[in-house]
This record gives C-alpha cells, sequence and structure tokens, in this order.
C-alpha cells in the first residue's frame, strides 16, 4: 500500500483493513476448492505417499532435462490406468516444495488434480482458478492481476469467466516480478470440459514465458498427444518405456503393503511370504490393482489369507469382474439389486454425490436412511468399486466407472443407461418438490447477501442440492434416447410444468444458495430447447421461455442476494411477465403502488459482451446454435446463442476484423480483416487452419460457398 502521509493513525489502518477485505474478497471469489486440500484428500485416499515409488523419476533423462535446462518447459507424464501418475505427481510436488523450501521461497509451486467425476474440478475453468488460487497465496504481489477484475466489478463466474481467468492467469505468468515458477496440471484426461482450450493455453504459455515450467500427466491419449506436440519447448516421460524403474516402485508399494497387512493380521512369515510373492507377480506394474487386492486383505482373517490369494486375478478388468460376481452373488438378492442401483447411479451423476443425495435416488430401506452406519455398510457391499469419505461417496478410480459403463453395462443397466437417467429426473422433483421453500436459510430480510448466508446444520438443501443443479441434465439425457416415448411429462399439468409454477422461485434461491445461478441459466435454455423438439401444447414452452427471460434479466440481482428473487425481480419485471402472474402472491405485502414497468419483455433477447472494442460484424451459423462476431479488437468470438456463453475466442489477426462467415455445415469460420488475410478457423477448436495472402487493402467481405470447399 502508498504511504499518505498526514493521514492520520485511524484513518490509515480503516485503509488497511478495507484492502485486506478486497484482498480476501479477491480470493474467496476463485476458491471452489484448494488443491491443498484436494492433494491431502488423494494421498489419504490412497494410502499415503511412499518415496520409493516416486523418486526413480528424478534420474530419468526426460525429468532431468525439464528440470536442469532453461530451454525445456514442459514435460508431459503419460501411463496406462492404475499406473500410480497422480501419486507421482503428489511426490515430484513434495520434492519441488521441499526444494523451494530449502532455498528460502524464492520460487512459486502451483498445482491442480483433475478429477472426471467430480464438476467441482473436472474442468479448463477450475483448473485456471486452482492455478490462479496458489500463485496469489504464494506471490501476493500478483494478486493485482485478479483486482482489475474483481474492483471493477467483473463476474468470474459468468459466461466470460474463461476468458477472464485465462487474461489473469497470462497476466500472472508474465508479471516481470514473478518469481521462476512451476506450473503442475495432473490427470488432463479428467479435465472433461473445454480441454482443447486448457491445451491451447498450456501450449502458448510453456512457449512463450522462460521463467515458468509445466508438468502435466495423463493417460495416453492421441488427442492430447496431438495438441501437446505443437508446444516447441517440450519433454515427455512414458510409464510404459520406464518399466524398470515403475516396477521397482511397485515393488516398494507392495513391501510397504504387506508390512501393514502382517502388522494388521497377524502373518505368520509363511503367509506374509506368500502374499508378498503373489502381488510381485501379478501386480504388472499398476499400483492400483495391487491397492484393490490390499484392501480386500485387509478383511480376510491371516490364517484365510494364503488360501484366499488365487481368487484375485491379476488385471484391473480381472479384478473388477470378480467384485461385480461377488455382488450378483450375494445371498440376499435384495442387497445385490440395491448395489446394482446404486453402482448404475454413481456412473451417471455429474460429480461424487452425498449419502444424503443418494437416499433421494436410490430406493434405500426406509430405517437406513437417517442411519450413517447402515448407509457406511450398504456402500461396503458395493466392493472396491466406491470410496466414502466425510459422507461423500465416489469411485475409487476413473478406471471403475469405465469398467462399469463398459463391458458390464447390461448387468449395471439392464433397461438401458436412459432409464437411470429418468429416475434421477424423477426423483430429482420429488426431492425439490418436498424441501424448497421461500427463506430456506431463514436470511430474513431481502437484502441480505449472500456473502453473508451462513449454512445451517443440519443443511435443508442437504438431500436437494444435487437435484437443483443437474435434474435438466439427466431430463436431457433421458429424452436424448431415440426409444423414448414418455412425452406426458412435458404436458401442461405434468410434472414439470407443475413443479415450475409452484417452486420456480425457490428454485433460484436454491440455486443463488449453493452458487450455482450460471448452471441454472443453462439449465433453462436447455429446457426450452428440449420443448422446441415435442409435439405438445404451447402453454409449457411459452411458460419456459418467460422463465428463460427472467432468470436471464435478473441473473445478478439473485446471485448476489437471493431473497430478491421474491421483491424487487418480481415488482420490476413486466406487468404481462407469466413468472411475475405466477407468483404475485410473493410480492411484498407492504408495496401497495408498483411501480411503471413495461408490459412485456423487451425484444433484446441477450447482450453479449467481451469484445474490447467496435464489433464490425456478426453472422449466425446455419444451425442457429452459434453466433460469430468480428471486432476492431483483432478478434473473432464464437457465442452460444442459447446462453450467451462465449465459446471461443480467436486470435491472429493483425488487423481489425471487418467480416465473418459460418460454412453451411457450420464447421468452419472465416474472416476478413484489415490486415488483407483471410483466416479459416475450426469453429469447434478455435484453431486457425489456413491464413489466405493476395488481397492488396482491407477484406471487408467473405462467404463460403454451398458445398464448404470455395470461399
Amino acid at each position: 500500500m502508498p504511504l499518505l502521509y498526514g493521514e492520520g493513525e485511524d484513518r490509515a489502518f480503516a485503509r488497511l483493513r478495507e484492502e485486506i477485505r478486497k484482498h480476501d474478497g479477491c480470493l474467496s471469489s476463485l476458491h471452489s476448492t484448494d488443491p491443498h486440500l484436494d492433494k491431502k484428500r488423494i494421498e489419504e485416499a490412497k494410502g499415503g505417499l511412499l518415496a520409493g515409488a516416486y523418486r526413480w523419476v528424478f534420474d530419468t533423462p526426460d525429468f532431468r532435462r525439464w528440470h536442469d535446462q532453461s530451454e525445456s518447459r514442459l514435460i508431459w507424464i503419460k501411463g496406462d490406468p492404475g499406473k500410480g501418475k497422480t501419486m507421482l505427481l503428489c511426490g515430484i510436488i513434495n520434492e519441488l516444495e521441499g526444494t523451494i523450501i530449502a532455498d528460502g521461497h524464492c520460487r512459486n509451486l502451483a498445482y491442480f488434480f483433475c478429477q472426471a467425476t467430480d464438476s467441482r474440478i473436472n474442468n479448463a475453468i477450475a483448473v485456471l482458478r486452482g492455478l490462479i488460487y496458489l500463485l496469489a497465496h504464494q506471490q501476493p504481489r500478483l494478486i493485482s492481476h485478479l483486482r482489475k477484475y474483481t474492483d471493477a466489478g467483473k463476474s468470474l463466474s459468468d459466461a466470460n469467466a474463461w476468458f477472464a481467468l485465462s487474461d489473469i492467469l497470462g497476466g500472472m505468468l508474465g508479471d516481470p516480478n514473478l518469481k521462476p515458477t512451476c506450473l503442475v496440471v495432473d490427470a488432463l484426461d479428467e479435465c472433461i470440459y473445454d480441454l482443447p482450450r486448457l491445451l491451447k493455453f498450456i501450449v502458448e504459455n510453456s512457449s512463450t514465458f522462460s521463467h515458468v515450467k509445466w508438468i502435466v500427466s495423463s493417460r495416453n491419449w492421441l488427442d492430447i498427444e496431438r495438441d501437446l506436440n505443437e508446444a516447441t519447448c517440450k519433454a515427455r516421460l512414458c510409464l510404459e518405456l520406464n518399466e524398470a524403474s515403475v516396477s521397482e516402485a511397485v515393488t516398494a508399494y507392495i513391501r510397504l503393503k504387506v508390512h501393514w497387512l502382517a502388522e494388521r493380521n497377524k502373518y505368520k512369515p509363511g503367509t506374509r511370504d506368500a502374499v508378498q510373492s503373489y502381488l510381485s507377480e501379478n501386480a504388472h506394474g499398476t499400483f492400483l490393482w495391487v491397492a484393490l487386492v490390499c484392501q480386500e486383505l485387509a478383511n480376510i482373517s491371516g490364517w484365510k489369507a494364503r488360501k484366499k490369494l488365487t481368487a484375485f486375478p491379476p488385471g484391473l478388468d480381472a479384478f473388477y469382474w470378480r467384485m461385480m460376481d461377488q455382488i450378483c452373488d450375494l445371498e440376499d438378492s435384495e442387497d445385490a439389486g440395491l448395489c446394482k442401483s446404486i453402482l448404475a447411479v454413481m456412473s451417471v451423476v455429474r460429480r461424487p454425490i452425498t449419502l444424503d443425495e443418494l437416499v433421494a435416488f436410490v430406493d434405500i430401506p426406509e430405517e437406513a436412511c437417517a442411519d450413517y452406519e447402515a448407509l457406511t455398510e450398504i456402500i461396503r457391499l458395493c466392493g472396491s468399486f466406491l470410496t466414502l469419505r466425510e459422507r461423500t461417496i465416489s469411485f475409487i478410480h476413473q478406471s471403475a466407472k469405465d469398467f462399469l459403463l463398459g463391458e458390464t453395462a447390461p448387468e449395471v443397466f439392464p433397461s438401458g443407461v436412459e432409464d437411470i437417467h429418468q429416475t434421477i429426473f424423477s426423483q430429482s422433483l420429488r426431492v425439490m418438490n418436498n424441501t424448497l421453500c421461500r427463506d430456506i436459510y431463514s436470511l430474513g430480510a431481502p437484502g441480505s447477501s449472500i456473502d453473508d448466508a451462513e449454512l445451517p446444520d443440519p443443511d435443508p438443501l442437504a438431500a436437494a442440492r444435487y437435484a437443483c443443479i443437474y435434474w435438466v441434465d439427466h431430463l436431457r439425457e433421458w429424452q436424448s434416447s431415440d426409444n423414448v416415448k414418455h412425452t406426458g411429462v412435458f404436458q401442461d399439468g405434468g410434472d414439470i410444468d407443475d413443479f415450475l409454477r409452484k417452486h420456480y422461485l425457490h428454485w433460484l434461491e436454491a440455486l443463488s444458495l449453493c452458487r450455482s445461478i450460471p448452471q441454472g441459466i443453462t439449465s433453462m435454455a436447455t429446457l426450452e430447447g428440449i420443448l422446441q423438439h415435442k409435439s405438445i401444447t404451447p402453454q409449457l414452452p411459452s411458460l419456459v421461455a418467460d422463465m428463460r427471460r427472467f432468470i436471464l434479466y435478473w441473473k445478478w440481482v439473485v446471485e448476489n442476494y437471493p431473497l430478491q428473487v421474491y421483491a424487487s425481480a418480481l415488482v420490476f419485471s413486466p406487468a404481462r411477465s407469466i413468472t411475475r402472474g405466477l407468483f404475485t402472491q410473493e410480492e411484498r405485502k407492504w408495496i401497495t403502488s408498483g411501480p411503471m414497468v413495461e408490459d412485456n419483455w423487451n425484444a433484446c433477447r441477450q447482450t453479449l459482451e467481451g469484445h474490447g472494442s467496435w464489433v464490425q460484424s456478426v453472422a449466425f451459423s446455419p444451425d442457429s446454435k452459434w453466433v460469430a462476431s468480428g471486432s476492431d479488437d483483432n478478434t473473432i468470438k464464437i457465442w452460444d446463442a442459447a446462453t450467451g456463453t462465449c465459446m471461443q475466442t480467436l486470435e491472429g489477426h493483425g488487423g481489425w476484423v471487418l467480416s465473418v462467415a459460418f460454412s453451411p455445415d457450420s464447421k468452419w469460420v472465416a474472416s476478413g480483416s484489415h490486415d488483407k488475410t483471410i483466416k479459416i478457423w475450426d469453429a469447434a477448436t478455435g484453431s486457425c487452419t489456413q491464413t489466405l495472402e493476395g488481397h492488396y487493402s482491407n477484406v471487408r467481405s467473405v462467404a463460403s460457398s454451398l458445398d464448404s470447399k470455395p470461399i
């Protein structure tokens, strides 16, 4: 902070407190997850970190080159499922942290662990948030790049979040005061949303900033390899090509686990040797297989262990088949059916769910629903597919979910995956109908800020939180099947119509309390799209269209002040708004004379913001799903026409973009520029596939032929 001579002690401390408040507010705007805690959770879930399982990597030529040579800035560690990539990166992070401490904290280290089954950490935006969060903690001076946005009141969770966050992180990495920095991203293959964007960001920034090094890991995916190959300063470490080192690391891990088993179950020397020998002969360099077998052995008496060893087949798929057979062979057929129902639900939900949420989706015996011990026992019956930590259920590994959705799908989904989506959708409506109400957190005052909302104990939204955010997603997945014939759900007076007419405002309040209003906007756009393809009466589509306009217009207000959905949002909505008419009884009784408002929503459906200068040209894609815009800021933006989300920013022109056009199949975008060139872009990835040169002046118009070939 700058010194202000003569301001006095009281004013100085007031200014300091205000600065601290803004600083903390900046960091809280990023905090969807703390990578420090994610790392601790992962290490605990996998039984702790063993030095012998990762130190070998520091002696490999590829890693040494990345570590020692300034021109080698990106290393990709790749391997098959269960090979220990995540724990390897945990070990590397620990070693690098130790070096940083020894050097007197003269470097930065930020990291992020992607997990496909958790919507908080399975997308590119979350990765940027996590890296910015740790960098700002380690070098607080860098927070100025974040405050450019937060001090101006700009949101970091709206449709432009990727562009804001990538600009912030890019600014941090280019800051002249940045210490030498290492950024680590684990499990790129589990970044489900916007992975191409993330890979493009990593490649571009690893080639730009010489004082920033990257470590990334993933499975052996060709798409990831293609994108990372564009990096100019890269190295690659393949676990399969380091089989001897990985095998030694697995052997060290086996010794540790067998020692633990011997102590726990009082193994005799012969039993101990037999267990160690069997694990060593059948592990084939796979940490996960060893961990799963040892987890099973932990519950088998020492005198039985030797005999049971051969029941554990080598290979992950064979082991998963064994667990599935055990579930099918349970003495109580009801238990087997219950386990399959739980596995089916867990295979399609968008994130790990809590025990409270599970009870809403699975028909669990009534006497067990509120009994933590009983629910824990039921989860244990599902074998080693699932793990339970602090009331949250998740898969032991992504490969377990892949197995259930692949080879054993007929057993887990006898009526098809769409049937499970239908169950989750209908049960979501049920739990929301039974739970949602006005002022569910007892905030009281309409002006209560979301930042002042405290989580009640018990949380009245505990069972309905997942349902509030994802019910439309499961409706869409159910309806996407060609076999679905149940159109009754869309009729006037049907389940959806009834829920929206009774609880729409309660739902928006709940979304605000869950900090998920953007997901609600997307849900209404998705629902409106679904209804366009149904042969039904017009009342429900009209209702949904009006409700979508309502939340688009009042997004910021409801997002920050949940109870304003019953106050200003209603009072200042158009007089003929269907939503306002339905919920007139929710308006404040002390408002005796309402303000003058328009009769209907105005003609402007959306205002798309994000360009840094004048917009010279816009074009709809032929399928009306996308909008392209060209600007004097030298960029083209591709927008989702339904939600207003900016999907891509295309950069490469050296002058104003004067014209844009889509190909008839919507796969390509052509742009003409003040720099006298035409560029052709892949609309899905944002990559420039061609630059056409030859004009002697500005290119003011571009167009595609009907067969998408000539421009």
